[in-house]
C-alpha cells in the first residue's frame, strides 16, 4: 500500500490510502459496536460518494455482506430487498429521501438508519438516527479486524432488476470478489496508480468489482454523483483520468457534448463499455477524442465482466468497419473464469463456432454466481 497516494477524490475532499483505510476501520468497529455480527447485511442506497467506497470495505473487516440498492427502482422494490436481504443497517443519502421513507414504511423489519451527507447535494430529508460522520467517529481507527475464516463466505448481495415477479439475490463470495477484481487488472492492463472515474454505478455488481480493483492497484477513485458530459469532462481533465467505464450510451454523450467542453484532454483515456457492441460512429468519435474503447460483456451472476473482447493491435490497421465487427464480437473468457462457451440449452453441448447458430452463453467458474437468494447452495464451488 502507497499511504501517500490519493484514495479518494470528491468535490473538495482529498483523502489518501493511509486516512481511508483508518476510516474503513473505523467504519468496521462502529458497525460491530451497533451489534452487526459475520453473515448480517449492510444496505446502501448512495450515488457514487466516498462512503459507498469506504463501505466497500468496512463491513468485510467484520465478515458483513453490503447489499447495495439500484438507486433507479421504485420504494415497493427497495423495500423488499431491506426485508428479503434482512438488512441490519441502511446507509443512504438525502436525493432518495423521498423513496427511502416510502421503502421503510413498507419494510416489515426497521434496520438502523444513517444518513450520508454530501456537500455536492442540497436538500432531500434526512431519515435517520444520525450522520455517517458521527457514526464513524464512534468506532476504532486502530480496530483489528480479520480476514474471512472461510473464502466462501458472502462479501457482497446484489439483487437484478428488470425481471418478473420480485428481483432475484446473487451472493457474492470473498473468493470470486478478489478473482474479478484481479481480472479487471490483468485483462485490461491496468497498470500501477490509475486514476479511475466513476461514471460506472458503484451498486451495479459492486461496480463491477473495480472498487477492490483500484485498491489493488493503488489508483484513485474520483467520485462522480450524477453522469454528465461536462463534470465527467472536467474531471478527466482536472485528475488526468485515465480508466472509467459506462454503457453505450455515456460514450455516445461525451462523444455529442460540445467541442468546448471537450478542449485539453491531451492525455489516453481507457474505457470499458458493456451491453450492446459500440457502433462506428462511437468507436471513430472516441478515437479522435483518444479514449480507446474495450467492449465487454457480463452480467451480475459473474462479477460484472466476464468475457472481453481481446483487441489485436494490428487491427488498427484494418478499415473502420471491419475494426468495429471485430469490437463487436467479444468471445474471450476473463482470465480467471474457468470456462465459457454457447451451448444449445437443450443437449447442453457447443454448437457451431459459425457466427450464425444460436445458443446460450454460458459461464463455469469461481466467478459465477455463488447462489441466487440468501442461503441457497454454492453452484460456483
Amino acid at each position: 500500500m502507497f499511504p501517500e497516494r490519493l484514495a479518494i477524490v470528491h468535490g473538495a475532499v482529498r483523502r489518501t490510502w493511509a486516512e481511508t483505510y483508518a476510516r474503513c476501520r473505523q467504519l468496521a468497529s462502529a458497525l460491530e459496536k451497533r451489534g452487526v455480527r459475520r453473515g448480517e447485511t449492510v444496505a446502501a442506497m448512495l450515488p457514487n460518494v466516498p462512503a459507498m467506497v469506504e463501505l466497500h470495505f468496512g463491513p468485510a473487516m467484520i465478515g458483513a455482506v453490503l447489499n447495495t440498492l439500484n438507486t433507479r427502482l421504485d420504494a415497493e422494490a427497495i423495500a423488499f430487498m431491506l426485508d428479503h436481504g434482512e438488512a441490519k443497517v441502511l446507509f443512504t443519502d438525502r436525493e432518495f429521501s423521498p423513496i427511502v421513507s416510502k421503502a421503510l414504511a413498507l419494510a416489515k423489519a426497521k434496520p438502523l438508519v444513517i444518513d450520508v451527507e454530501d456537500a455536492l447535494f442540497e436538500g432531500g430529508e434526512a431519515l435517520g438516527s444520525m450522520e455517517y460522520e458521527a457514526f464513524i467517529a464512534e468506532g476504532d481507527a486502530a480496530f483489528a479486524w480479520s480476514f474471512p475464516p472461510d473464502e466462501w463466505d458472502a462479501i457482497a448481495l446484489n439483487y437484478t432488476s428488470g425481471t418478473t415477479g420480485n428481483p432475484k439475490g446473487v451472493v457474492y463470495h470473498y473468493r470470486g470478489a478478489y478473482l474479478n477484481a484481479v481480472c479487471n487488472i490483468v485483462d485490461w492492463s491496468i497498470p500501477r496508480h490509475p486514476v479511475y472515474l466513476w461514471t460506472l454505478p458503484m451498486f451495479h455488481c459492486n461496480g463491477w468489482c473495480f472498487n477492490w480493483s483500484v485498491a489493488a492497484a493503488a489508483g484513485t477513485n474520483v467520485c462522480l454523483r450524477k453522469v454528465e458530459a461536462k463534470p465527467i469532462l472536467d474531471l478527466i481533465r482536472e485528475h488526468k483520468v485515465t480508466h472509467y467505464c459506462g454503457a453505450p450510451i455515456v460514450h455516445s454523450m461525451l462523444m455529442n457534448a460540445p467541442a468546448e467542453q471537450k478542449k485539453g484532454i491531451a492525455h489516453k483515456v481507457a474505457c470499458l463499455v458493456a451491453a450492446a457492441p459500440p457502433p462506428a460512429a462511437v468507436i471513430e468519435g472516441m478515437a479522435t477524442m483518444g479514449f480507446d474503447i474495450t467492449h465487454v460483456y457480463g452480467l451480475t451472476e459473474t462479477y460484472g465482466p466476464a468475457a472481453v473482447c481481446a483487441k489485436h493491435v494490428e487491427w488498427k490497421e484494418l478499415p473502420l468497419e471491419e475494426q468495429v465487427r471485430r469490437n463487436g464480437r467479444q468471445g474471450v473468457a476473463y482470465l480467471l473464469e474457468e470456462g465459457m462457451d454457447v451451448l444449445d440449452p437443450e443437449t447442453m453441448r457447443p454448437v457451431p463456432h459459425d457466427g450464425e447458430t444460436m445458443g446460450e452463453i454460458m459461464f463455469r467458474g469461481n466467478i459465477t454466481m455463488k447462489g441466487y437468494l440468501k442461503n441457497t447452495p454454492a453452484t460456483s464451488r
